[in-house]
Order: structure tokens, then C-alpha cells, then sequence
């Protein structure tokens, strides 16, 4: 059996030919399979199309609707609690993400050899070079301060055997960044490189804003690396006000020279200010993590859904 969780987001445009392609894959592959469609939230004609598609075939086509936009992170979970295939994959609705490398993707798998068969892109074109040269220096700095296995390039198109999908939901942290989880979690893993593809329909909804943000909580559910800079920067402060305090004391004995310069010791006390304050938001970070955390709340709540005894909230 294998089970595939497709996040939806306003993916109207994309849809149609999404289910074509899908269809004529799975078909190809001759094996049991399961669609699992979560809307997350949309309010374009999103749910109207999934509810028709699934009407055609509701033993294998399935929606689970969400009360309102909980995030990517959060439609992956839910996919993830109620898929029920041997092989457990996520695929992306807008093309991004080739629906014609899951042949070889389950051939890789019942090879024995791996555990998890991932995607990553070798190139990126389409994109803004901007967004490019920030997404591969956020690779670069993850790897380096934590222990999160992050292949640059990486996606969350990935087919994985239900042993590394039931360690992936004894995680069951509210603050969820996938590719840091993936990673965390090990297992064999075949990287399967791809040319990148553009959207076959719609706009993107990652502006750089929330990529900004994203990047952020993933470093922050992985690391504690900042903290430990803001702490050593005090201590780096601390050491140079020290040391500048000296000076001044000692040039005021030897040459009775009064401390001037009051441009210069504004500028000192805004940048020191403004040290701690950005090591206080560092730390506000951490802080407000652990406080969603304490809450736990859902990570989702489905509202509507064709799937006979659905998990609706978890």
C-alpha cells in the first residue's frame, strides 16, 4: 500500500493537472494506493475540486479539510496520522515536485538498501537570485550549528517505509520544521537529484518574508547555538568595558586628561544598547517557543473529510 500526502493551499490552477499526472503514475505502478488531499485552509475552489475528484473513487481518493490555514507543517502531520500504506510518501500539488520519480523512489525502497528515498534539487533556476544565494547560506549556517542532517537543495518530496514515518510522529513538537525532523530522525536515505521545476499553475505562496521565517524557527527548533552566542557576547562586552575602563583610569593619573568625546560614548552606549537588546530578542525567541509549546494546543483541526475514521484533531 502506499500512501500519498498532497498539502493543498489555494492550488485551484494546479490541481487539474496534478490529478491527471497522479492518476496515471500510480495506475502505472500496479500497486495498492491512497491520495490523502489536505486542504489547508484555502479560499479559492480548492475543496470543491478535492471533493469532486474524491467522489469519482472514495476508496483511494480522500480530502481531510482544515478548519482554517494551519501551515504546511501542520497538513504534513496530518497526512502523517492518518496515512496507512507501507510506504508513506509527500508530494506537493503544484508539479514542483515530479510525480514521475515515484516509480523509481519505490523501486529504491523495496530494494532493502534504504529506509527513506528523498528529493533535492541541483539547480535552481526560476528563482530570484537573491532568494537562492540566502537559501544556501541557511543550509550552509544549519549544518554547521546543529544536528540536523540538511542537504542543500533539499525538499520535502520524500517516500519513506511506516517505521521512520511512526518516528517522525513521536516528535510531537507544536513549533515542526520537517526537513530538520527528517534528518534528525536518520534512517538509510537515498538522495534521488533532480533538475527544479517550475509551478505548473498559480503563484507561489513562500514570499521571502515567510522563507525568512521559516528558516528561523528552523533554526531555533534545532539549535541552541544562538543562545550561546548572545551569551558570549556579554561576556565580550563585559571583558571591553573592563579593559576600556582601565584606560581611562590610567590615563586620567598619568596625564590628567579628562575623558572627552561625548559623540563617541553616544555611539558606544547605542551600540551596546542595541546589543542587548538583540540578544534579548534571541533569547524572546527561545522563550516564546517553549510558551507555544507548553500550550498544546493542536496542530490541527479538521473540520470536513471523506476519510472513514479520521484522526480530526491531534
Amino acid at each position: 500500500m502506499l500512501s500519498l500526502i498532497i498539502p493543498c493551499f489555494n492550488e485551484e490552477a494546479a490541481l487539474p493537472i496534478f490529478f491527471q499526472k497522479i492518476l496515471q503514475v500510480v495506475q502505472e505502478m500496479g500497486c495498492g494506493y491512497e491520495l490523502i488531499f489536505i486542504n489547508d485552509g484555502s479560499t479559492d475552489r480548492t475543496l470543491k475540486l478535492l471533493e469532486d475528484f474524491s467522489v469519482q473513487d472514495p476508496d483511494h481518493r480522500f480530502y481531510l479539510s482544515f478548519s482554517r490555514n494551519f501551515g504546511k507543517e501542520a497538513a504534513i502531520y496530518a497526512g502523517f496520522c492518518n496515512a496507512h500504506g507501507d510506504y508513506i510518501a509527500v508530494i506537493d500539488a503544484d508539479m514542483q515536485d515530479p510525480p514521475s520519480l515515484l516509480p523509481q523512489m519505490l523501486s529504491l525502497l523495496e530494494s532493502g538498501e534504504y529506509d527513506s528515498v528523498a528529493t533535492r534539487r541541483v539547480n535552481r533556476s526560476g528563482e530570484p537570485p537573491v532568494r537562492s544565494w540566502f537559501a544556501r547560506q541557511f543550509y550552509r549556517l544549519i549544518n554547521k550549528i546543529s544536528d540536523a542532517d540538511i542537504v542543500d537543495g533539499a525538499r520535502d518530496f520524500r517516500l519513506m517505509r511506516r517505521e521512520v514515518v511512526e518516528a517522525i510522529l513521536a516528535m510531537g513538537e507544536s513549533n515542526r520544521f520537517s526537513k530538520g525532523i527528517f534528518g534528525w530522525v536518520g534512517f538509510r536515505t537515498c538522495w534521488l537529484p533532480y533538475e527544479n521545476k517550475e509551478r505548473v499553475a498559480g503563484e507561489s505562496k513562500w514570499s521571502f518574508t515567510k522563507l525568512f521565517r521559516y528558516a528561523v524557527d528552523g533554526i531555533i527548533s534545532f539549535s541552541q547555538v544562538p543562545c550561546s552566542i548572545a551569551s558570549w557576547f556579554g561576556v565580550v562586552m563585559t571583558i571591553c568595558a573592563f579593559l576600556f575602563m582601565l584606560f581611562v583610569i590610567v590615563r586620567k593619573l598619568l596625564f590628567g586628561d579628562p575623558v572627552t568625546g561625548w559623540a563617541s560614548l553616544v555611539c558606544i552606549i547605542i551600540f551596546i544598547g542595541g546589543l542587548q537588546l538583540f540578544c534579548l530578542g534571541i533569547i524572546g525567541q527561545y522563550i516564546a517557543k517553549t510558551y507555544m509549546e507548553t500550550k498544546q494546543r493542536p496542530h490541527y483541526i479538521i473540520a470536513k473529510t471523506n476519510m472513514e475514521g479520521a484522526i480530526k484533531i491531534r
